[in-house]
């Protein structure tokens, strides 16, 4: 809701008679938050939006969470959780707090009703599917890599486009500010005077996507619409179809913004996550990892400095790109480094990235002020052994292997030896081989003929002596 904007059919002033072709006065809504004080948008309906016909209880939306007592580094593994539900009913806390919710989502049937959370924006990022949303402000386009910001009261559907042969199914992120704030644009990026996006802002207006038409269905019935209100969700009856709207104005509505038209800011040294940041609420912030060229400085660290965020709790979701040089990650993994705890790259990520002049990583970070839990759906996917992936010690074979699969990485994660990719993801718990044992395996051929190219160190002299080239490089912090 960054601007205000306007959609439809409107009266030339608020609160004046605005007449339907029938003779009717259309239904005014003044639709917003804070007390009338905070952002709004006036909506005109067919029908009197106040007008059900019955109500119930369904089923409690209250989370659970277990091992509060317990801190340490985490690593959920999300695509091994089943499609199931709908877009609403299938979604699974893995991680939260009382002001944020976060949610994975791969839902196997249609809605067949419509939604208003009442309790929280939402902010969804679709990893995989596309479709439409149906809002009572209008029709929102989707596809993969978008984010979604639905504020707080919005009524709205999910459609999902059927995937094509070979593709998957659909699968979301989903972020719940449940403390009540609004999730929106950084203040930082914004004018003070007329809420414009300045010039040093990664993204602007031109990029985000507005509600279009179709936006009004004039019909009457049965139509279900369940709000999330009091840690539950209940169920109401209208007898005309909820999305009546003929015109809107003002600044709270829905929208879109495609992760790839995130400009990322790049710098001589590297940059804190704060420069990723996208979006913020009261507690918590967004921020988006894309690719993009790393640090310029000659003799550059162009992976993170180990950090302390004492703050701040960190989740990463991996979306795509070269996430290899961490252990074990994968696309759709959920990483938590708890405040409190020291964490930056793994042992010989540091050296392996010297000479990487890009990055093609994407991820999305939440980071929020206080404590995170994790929920007995995340324990189900929890990766034990991720807090060990740290320790030193590696055998040169694996440290061989890791710096090969840092620059040999590709868009979809993948290395060009199947040796090398296996020797990197495997943890050190029992799944490495013992020390001196030699697999069976005529891999194993290409992995040492692998090994016997070293790498050449970069130079440290005046020059750049980027030996890798435009190798990628997993950067996130």
């Amino acid at each position: 809701m960054p601007y205000y904007t306007k959609l439809g059919q409107l009266p030339t002033k608020r609160h004046i008679q605005f007449r339907r072709p029938d003779g009717g006065l259309y239904a005014e809504e003044v639709f917003g938050t804070e007390g009338f004080v905070g952002p709004t948008s006036t909506l005109y309906h067919i029908n009197p939006p106040t007008q059900v016909i019955g109500w119930k209880a369904l089923y409690s939306t209250k989370v659970e969470y277990v091992e509060r007592d317990t801190m340490r580094m985490r690593h959920v593994k999300s695509m091994a959780m089943k499609s199931k539900g709908d877009p609403v009913t299938g979604r699974t806390v893995l991680f939260g707090n009382s002001d944020v919710e976060i949610s994975v989502c791969a839902p196997s049937e249609p809605m067949k009703y419509h939604f208003k959370n009442a309790m929280a924006d939402e902010c969804f990022f679709i990893h995989f599917g596309s479709g439409v949303v149906y809002t009572m402000f209008g029709a929102l386009k989707f596809g993969p890599k978008d984010y979604i910001v639905i504020p707080k009261g919005t009524i709205y559907r999910f459609v999902f486009d059927k995937p094509g042969a070979g593709e998957p199914g659909p699968r979301f992120l989903l972020m719940e500010s449940v403390n009540g704030s609004h999730i929106l644009p950084p203040p930082r990026y914004m004018s003070k005077k007329t809420a414009q996006f300045l010039e040093h802002a990664p993204y602007c207006e031109r990029d985000l996507r507005l509600p279009e038409l179709p936006m009004t269905f004039d019909e009457k019935g049965k139509f279900e619409v369940r709000i999330k209100s009091r840690d539950k969700v209940h169920s109401y009856i209208y007898n005309y179809h909820p999305l009546d709207v003929v015109g809107w104005d003002g600044c709270y509505y829905p929208y879109c913004f495609n992760i790839d038209d995130f400009s990322p800011i790049v710098a001589k040294h590297h940059m804190p996550p704060p420069t990723h940041q996208t979006f913020e609420a009261h507690n918590f912030v967004i921020c988006s990892f894309c690719p993009r060229p790393l640090d310029f400085h000659p003799q550059a660290i162009v992976v993170p400095y180990n950090h302390s965020n004492l703050d701040s709790d960190e989740v990463l979701y991996y979306v795509e790109g070269n996430y290899k040089a961490r252990r074990g990650i994968e696309q759709g993994s959920l990483s938590l480094h708890p405040q409190g705890i020291p964490h930056g790259p793994h042992p010989g990520t540091v050296e392996a990235s010297i000479g990487a002049t890009h990055t093609n990583e994407l991820a999305v970070m939440c980071d929020t002020f206080a404590p995170l839990y994790p929920t007995k759906a995340a324990l189900a996917i929890d990766d034990l052994n991720y807090p060990k992936s740290w320790e030193s010690g590696w055998t040169a074979d694996e440290r061989e292997a890791l710096a090969t699969a840092s620059t040999n990485g590709h868009a979809n994660g993948s290395t060009r030896n199947g040796s090398v990719k296996k020797a990197a993801t495997q943890t050190r718990a029992g799944i490495v081989e013992a020390k001196g044992s030699k697999p069976k395996t005529e891999s194993r051929k290409e992995s040492t003929k692998q090994s016997k190219k070293k790498v050449k160190p970069a130079s440290v002299t005046g020059k750049r002596g980027r030996s890798r080239g435009d190798a990628p490089v997993d950067t996130w912090s």
